[in-house]
């Protein structure tokens, strides 16, 4: 038994929604989860929601590559693959990041208003980002991920 909560398994932490006040009137609410691609190696991603005082919302998804051999292509749009079979894509908006810089290669941030309200929390997803030298990374999002993102749309 020692040994099983040691080694732990290898399902991403899960977290609770993370609320910051960031302005009078102008909410920041974030999930954040570690997920691993097809090779293994891992990503932060950060679904997050901004509420501004006129009551109006943006929802983002942002991955980061916590490996430094990644540049993706911010011209593609992220796709998202439910495992029914089921396609959705989420524009690329990485220039908002940082308006004096060009986005990072490692880092991307995807428009994710519409596609959330589309995802059944109880179906996992697969992810998929396209990179400059034409190759793809798959993520793989179990359903308690999805659940969790879910939340940010809920208020």
């Amino acid at each position: 038994m020692c040994v099983s909560l040691i080694l732990g398994s290898t399902s991403p932490a899960f977290a609770t929604i993370r609320q910051i006040e960031e302005s009078p009137g102008q909410m920041l609410y974030q999930s954040r989860q570690n997920l691993l691609d097809d090779m293994g190696n891992s990503w932060q991603t950060i679904a997050f929601k901004r509420t501004y005082p006129e009551r109006s919302a943006t929802v983002s998804l942002r991955l980061i590559s916590l490996f430094s051999e990644v540049d993706l292509d911010h011209n593609q749009p992220l796709i998202l693959t439910t495992s029914l079979g089921k396609t959705l894509s989420a524009k690329d908006i990485s220039s908002t990041i940082s308006k004096d810089k060009p986005p990072l290669g490692s880092v991307g941030e995807y428009d994710f208003n519409s596609v959330l309200s589309q995802l059944q929390a109880e179906i996992p997803v697969n992810l998929t980002l396209s990179t400059t030298n034409g190759e793809s990374i798959s993520l793989s999002v179990p359903s308690a991920v999805i659940k969790e993102w879910k939340k940010l749309i809920i208020d």
